[in-house]
């Protein structure tokens, strides 16, 4: 019998780490040569190392307007944010730094990480447009249990740049995911932030 979403969303929850374990985790693969998941590859590490040290850039530098740190401060009602993800996801090193952020600014959200591939079923509730895109917030709350919502892969401005780039060229190429990550930088984590309000 196939197990429902709430109960995939329990047992994830037992095995999830705190953003700190998972920034540890990253940065010791990333050392080793290595990645999460069951698969290795040259690639999947130098992701892996890539992201480690876009991350601990994000970490120091992300700065959020006097007007959302406010926002943030009003959510009284108890939140935790499950996320899906592995260490050589790109589109997750601009987008869990703003995640745990927000989540050091109000005791009420609780961020949990867990790795995709150890929770496929769980993955498979939460596809975007059929694929296994990552990362995958899944918003639930404190008391019910219940999903308020999910985000992910990419904020709402990154996934139009995507939608565009594709139409165009029908792939995404090398070049267009060393450009994403220039725009990336440049948004400095604000389009992402500006979604995950939305969803507070």
């Amino acid at each position: 019998m196939e197990k429902s979403t709430g109960k995939l969303i329990q047992e994830a929850l037992l095995k999830a780490i705190s953003y700190e374990t998972y920034r540890s985790l990253v940065s010791q693969l990333a050392k080793e040569g290595k990645s999460t998941g069951p698969h290795q590859t040259e690639a999947l590490t130098n992701y892996t190392q890539l992201n480690d040290r876009r991350m601990k850039r994000w970490d120091k530098t992300l700065k959020f307007s006097e007007e959302a740190v406010a926002k943030i401060k009003t959510v009284n009602n108890k939140i935790t944010w499950l996320v899906l993800t592995e260490s050589w996801c790109g589109d997750a090193s601009p987008s869990l730094p703003v995640m745990n952020k927000i989540a050091e600014l109000n005791p009420n959200i609780t961020l949990k990480i867990v790795l995709r591939d150890e929770h496929e079923a769980l993955m498979n509730q939460f596809l975007t447009n059929d694929a296994m895109s990552i990362p995958k917030l899944i918003a639930i709350d404190g008391n019910t249990s219940q999903v308020l919502g999910d985000w992910g892969p990419r904020s709402k401005a990154a996934t139009k740049l995507v939608e565009d780039y594709k139409a165009e060229h029908d792939t995404l190429d090398a070049q267009f995911k060393e450009d994403l990550q220039v725009w990336y930088n440049k948004d400095k984590g604000l389009s992402v932030l500006a979604d995950l309000l939305e969803t507070l």
